[in-house]
Formats: structure tokens, sequence, C-alpha cells
């Protein structure tokens, strides 16, 4: 009788134990995986929470607060604050092509917008359920991230052959957890993350149809900034040169998104090539404005009665790897140019950066209020500069060989 209790007893146990709500398991979002791989705290909630206690992390966490705010104090919030004094009117899309994973420039330059899309040759890649990491990944893998973000974080762009290695030497891979740590960096909250594949015609699909055998693909990221609304970043792995870009349905899909705003920065010169002359077209008849370094689209091309021009900084001339792309008419226009508090490009030091901002004039060739940047009066010309010889590149043996150009992107 005592053992039939017992029965009777275990049996309501487990049917109440049945009638229970169950307990959902932690889970790990796009958004909570950002902020560790960021060095910030996950939600309290997450099954990566445990992992916080990892010396590994902790440490990569206190590299990363002290490397951001730096960064913050040195260059973003001086972009900022420029692009909120010379931007009057900027349009809801942004372009940049060249880009790699550099989110973190497209949001200090063009905080305003509320689509970004982003190219390069780079594939998009994955980031794994960190939870599932074999012993030792987790600090091999946050090293990985720290050293591919090393000359970004100090010299405001990317070494591509530096990055491919760092982060294919271990679980994480291709731009998407560099995308993760500049969104969360930079205060962002990821919604939704999938993919995305382009036709040849620039159709996009993102519920796994086949587009074709010659697809674009790349990833969408839907996002929040701290006020709630919701913006779009897409990345593109995608070949910019002619043969690429009128193979391809990229530039097609950018165009149902323009006229936007473009951003070019460290682009190795590439549009100064006859090989590069699609997107060049390209990014000249479908932006309403153009922040570039030297390296972007050169003056010549641009056309005097379709732009009016607002030099910033120095031009200094480009680095030793590029010495044959000096441009006398950018020199002429600099010696006019207002100066500005932070550094850009391959000359990353403040008293050798050069900024342009291109904006578009209407078809009658008048500049209208909203389209003006709201800036002093361009101080009387400087005495014309000497051409420099310009000093090396930090670290030379970064350059790789693409298509038969330098490829620093980024």
């Amino acid at each position: 009788m005592f053992g039939t209790m017992k029965i009777a007893v275990f049996a309501v146990a487990t049917l109440l134990v049945a009638l229970l709500p169950a307990r959902a398991a932690p889970s790990v979002t796009a958004d909570d995986t950002a902020r560790f791989l960021a060095g910030m705290m996950p939600s309290a909630d997450s099954a990566l929470m445990p992992l916080t206690r990892d010396p590994a992390w902790q440490h990569h966490a206190k590299i990363f607060d002290a490397a951001f705010a730096q960064l913050e104090q040195r260059q973003l919030s001086k972009i900022r604050a420029w692009s909120s004094a010379n931007l009057a009117a900027p349009k809801p899309t942004m372009f940049y092509m060249f880009s790699g994973p550099d989110f973190l420039y497209a949001d200090a330059f063009y905080s305003n917008a509320s689509t970004y899309v982003l190219s390069a040759l780079e594939p998009p890649g994955s980031v794994p359920d960190l939870t599932r990491m074999p012993r030792g990944g987790i600090g091999a893998a946050l090293y990985n991230v720290e050293h591919s973000l090393g000359s970004i974080l100090s010299f405001s762009f990317f070494i591509t052959k530096k990055m491919k290695a760092d982060l294919r030497a271990g679980q994480l891979e291709g731009t998407l957890p560099i995308l993760y740590v500049f969104l969360a960096r930079s205060g962002k909250t990821i919604r939704n993350v999938s993919p995305v594949a382009l036709d040849d015609k620039g159709t996009a699909y993102f519920s796994g149809e086949n587009p074709g055998p010659n697809a674009t693909r790349g990833i969408r990221i839907v996002f929040a900034g701290s006020d709630g609304v919701e913006k779009t970043l897409y990345y593109f792995s995608t070949d910019l040169s002619n043969s690429g870009a009128r193979s391809s349905g990229f530039l097609k899909f950018c165009a149902t998104l323009a006229p936007g705003n473009s951003l070019i920065k460290s682009a190795s010169y590439l549009l100064h090539s006859g090989n590069f002359t699609t997107v060049r077209d390209f990014i000249l008849a479908n932006s309403a404005t153009i922040i570039q370094d030297d390296s972007g689209i050169p003056l010549t091309n641009y056309g005097a009665r379709k732009w009016h021009f607002f030099p910033f900084g120095r031009y200094a001339g480009p680095i030793t790897e590029f010495h044959g792309r000096y441009q006398e008419s950018y020199a002429e226009l600099f010696r006019r140019a207002q100066p500005m508090d932070f550094g850009i490009g391959y000359r990353w030091r403040t008293h050798e950066s050069n900024l342009l901002l291109s904006v578009r004039l209407p078809d009658d060739g008048s500049v209208t209020a909203d389209a003006t940047p709201s800036t002093e009066a361009l101080p009387p010309p400087k005495p014309r500069p000497r051409k420099p010889r310009p000093p090396a590149l930090i670290q030379p043996q970064a350059q790789q060989q693409q298509r038969g150009f330098l490829w620093f992107h980024f």
C-alpha cells in the first residue's frame, strides 16, 4: 500500500509539472551577439551572459572600451559635428562604395540616413552560435576581432589583407562580425538580420528564392537607434570594376534607392582608373552630395557647372604607394580650403587630411539654400604650397593586388 501511495504521489507531481508553463531556454539574439563581440554586456536573460565571466571577454571589453572612447573623442564626435554644420538637407539613402564593413564612418558622416548601402569584394560571412564554440575558442575569436580592427580604430581605414587573415584564422569570418561590432558600439539595436540576393536586373530576394547563378549576395540588417526609429543597412559582396558592375544587378538595385548621398574614402584611387568608370559615373549621376578624400573621384570628372565644391583640410598629395595620382586641380582648389579638426583617409593625421564636400547644383546652375553647407565664407586663397613628397604608409607590407590595383579599400 505504501508503494502504491508513492506511485500515486509521483504521478500527481509529474502531472503538475506538465501543466506548468514551460520555461523558455535562454536565447541568443543577433543584438546580444553584437554586444558580446563589441565588449558590451548582452541582455540579462541571454545565454551569452555566463561567457562574460571569461577573463578573455573581460580583457576584450576593457580594450574596446578604451579604444572606442578614444576614437569617439578624436574623430567620430568631430565628424558628426562637421556633418551637422555642413550637410543641410541629406537624402534618406547613403551609398558607400569600396566600404567593406565600415558602418562606423557611414553613421558618423550620415547619421540621419534611413538606408545605408555598403559594398566591397569581401563576403558577408556569418557569426556562429558563440555558446557552442569549443573550449578556448571565444578568446581566440575575440582576439581576431580586435586585431582586424586595429587599423581602422587607429587610422580610419581597414587594411584588407590584414582583416581577411585575422577573421579567417578562427571561427568568425567575413564582414558580418565587424558590422555587428560597429552597430553595437554606435549605440544601435539590431532588430533583424537576413540574407539578401540580387538578380542581374537588381531585384532583391529575401526569402530564399533563387535569383539565378550570377546573383549578388549580401546581408540586410534592420536596426534602430536610441530614438527607436528603424533603419536598414545593406552590405553586398560585389565586384565594382566595369565588367563586374555591368554584369551584376547591384547598381540597378542602388538606382531604386537614388538619389542619395555618397561617401568615398581610402578607395585606393580606383575611381581614377579607366576600369572603374561605370561605378564612378553612377555615383556622379545618383548623388546629391559626395563626401570624399582625394582617393575618390578625380576633380576633373565632376564638371564644374554641375557641382559646388567645399574643400576642407589640407591636400598634401597621395602617399608613396599612389604617387602617380597627384592632382594639380585638387591642389589649386584646396588653396581656399577651410580647416577641419579631424583626420581621415590614408593621410590620417589631422594636419595632413583632406575632405571635399561636393554639392550637386540644380539644373539651372543655382545654389539653393537647402543644399549649401551652413559654413562661414571661404577664407582668401593661401600661398600655393610646393608639391610635397608623400611619406610612406604606416604599414606598406599590407598591400594587396586586386585586378592590378593596390587594394586598401574601406
